[in-house]
């Protein structure tokens, strides 16, 4: 077991990247605490900085067998989506021109910021719950799996997003939210969260009938 604090865990570029990562989920978790067009512009900030601090990171093969234990569950998965839905409102949705689909459809792609930003605190907040182990092989590893899901899939996530949050926020539109926007919106992210979770305890329940 390595254990020097020459290991490449504990680069400069990695050790800003776990920075900027933190502060990224910190931000996500923690939206209610701001309006829509302090979400908008402090996301337009923190996303083009969290692209930086990717691209440099270095490429390390993995030390154990076993995979990584993720942390982020469907229920934390769908908290962080819903919240970033709800804050965005009726600027949640883009078009999307860098997917495979475009190239096959007749009709415009669309994606969704909040979905794009929760697929990216996912693998961001599993790489900060295992570095924060201490274990070199777990860091190591933690760290090989992260870099190459930036470069095959969050990565794309994080300037599809950039893009649309840059055309909302320098927009003509008012960001301000609606009266009554904000109590509809969150009435419909409770209402859509306890209907996700009530039909998965209703397909457990007819599994265990089953069995």
């Amino acid at each position: 077991m390595e254990e020097s604090f020459e290991h490449v865990v504990y680069s400069k570029n990695v050790i800003e990247f776990v920075t900027v990562a933190k502060e990224y989920c910190a931000f996500v978790e923690t939206i209610e605490e701001l309006n829509r067009k302090q979400f908008v512009t402090i996301a337009t900030r923190i996303i083009p900085l969290l692209y930086l601090k990717s691209v440099v990171l270095p490429k390390v093969e993995t030390e154990l067998e076993d995979s990584i234990e993720k942390t982020v569950d469907e229920m934390t998965y769908a908290h962080v989506q819903d919240g970033i839905t709800t804050k965005l409102g009726r600027f949640n949705d883009y078009l999307e021109v860098f997917t495979p689909d475009m190239q096959r459809s007749d009709t415009p792609v669309i994606a969704f910021i909040g979905e794009d930003m929760a697929d990216i605190y996912q693998d961001l907040k599993d790489f900060i719950s295992a570095y924060r182990l201490g274990v070199t092989e777990v860091m190591n590893d933690a760290l090989a799996e992260v870099v190459n899901n930036f470069e095959l899939f969050w990565g794309q996530r994080i300037v599809n997003t950039l893009r649309a949050l840059h055309a909302i926020l320098y927009s003509e539109d008012d960001l301000e939210e609606e009266e009554g926007e904000s109590d509809f919106q969150e009435s419909q992210q409770k209402e859509n969260w306890y209907n996700r979770f009530q039909k998965g305890w209703q397909d457990d329940d007819e599994q265990n009938q089953i069995m």
